[in-house]
């Protein structure tokens, strides 16, 4: 969701239909402490409206997880996240993301130190995969299940699966059976392939989780996290005045000269029915401006 899910989207969200909860795009802790400042300014950017916001953050060196959680209490954020699922190549060769999965150790002293450094002001909670290149359900939710986390939110595929071909909501389901075995306080939070409310409660059903996690689902539908409206069938003019809407809070939050390339990714949904949609997209998408 990296480059997608920023204040600006999220502010949206609020207008349209906002969820419990949202994650701010990930950061990477080691880039909070380097010189260059101007992106983490607006990575950590965030209005009152969009809360509870939890930060994500993610990165290889525990002393730095540490600062990072007390920072994130600081800045006011709700809660922190710590990303061990991220399936990025560049992210992965880094030993950071879903590498974690497979250097338990590493895993460990991160999660202590973010702890350490959030001191019980905020929680903390882990972002995660069944596996890097293998399901290994069970040694890792294990191990995960005894630190004390105060969520654990699971894309049900390994990090070589990305984000095609099945998931594997059954292993979900196991992970609920090890939390109860383990009478363990921490939350199982589900994701992968949720497009609508309808696939949100039937795993919630199915699985005996605590909550679901949707992410690429909406950009198939914004407008998903609104109980009222999700499956409504929704205007040419409604989708015209989102995505106005989302082009004055992208200005308004970020400035007129700031590129909006990765506001290009959403006009597939706004302008989705429309006739001509291809053309219009690909004329929009060379443009420098909105």
């Amino acid at each position: 969701m990296f480059g997608a899910t920023d204040s600006a989207f999220r502010q949206l969200l609020v207008k349209i239909g906002k969820p419990d909860l949202m994650f701010t795009e990930f950061i990477n802790v080691q880039s909070i402490y380097s010189p260059e400042v101007k992106s983490l300014v607006n990575l950590l950017s965030y209005s009152a409206s969009e809360q509870p916001l939890i930060c994500q953050i993610w990165g290889l060196d525990p002393e730095l997880f540490e600062l990072a959680a007390d920072l994130v209490y600081r800045l006011g954020f709700k809660g922190v996240d710590i990303n061990f699922g991220c399936p990025e190549k560049a992210v992965i060769k880094k030993g950071a993301g879903a590498a974690t999965i497979d250097n338990p150790e590493l895993a460990e002293k991160i999660i202590k130190s973010t702890i350490k450094g959030a001191q019980g002001r905020i929680p903390v909670s882990v972002k995660t995969r069944l596996g890097n290149k293998t399901i290994v359900t069970e040694p890792w939710f294990k191990f995960l299940l005894f630190q004390n986390l105060a969520a654990i939110s699971v894309h049900c595929r390994t990090a070589k699966e990305l984000s095609v071909g099945p998931t594997h909501w059954e292993e979900i389901a196991k992970i609920v059976k090890l939390k109860d075995k383990l009478k363990s306080k921490t939350l199982i939070i589900g994701n992968g392939d949720i497009f609508s409310r309808q696939t949100a409660y039937k795993r919630i059903q199915q699985t005996k989780i605590d909550g679901v996690m949707i992410g690429r689902g909406v950009f198939k539908n914004p407008w998903i996290f609104n109980s009222q409206t999700a499956d409504q069938p929704k205007a040419k003019r409604e989708k015209i005045q989102i995505l106005q809407n989302h082009i004055d809070l992208y200005k308004k939050t970020w400035g007129k000269n700031k590129p909006i390339h990765p506001l290009k990714r959403f006009l597939k949904v706004y302008l989705k029915g429309f006739r001509g949609a291809v053309a219009m997209r690909t004329e929009l998408m060379i443009k420098d401006t909105l």
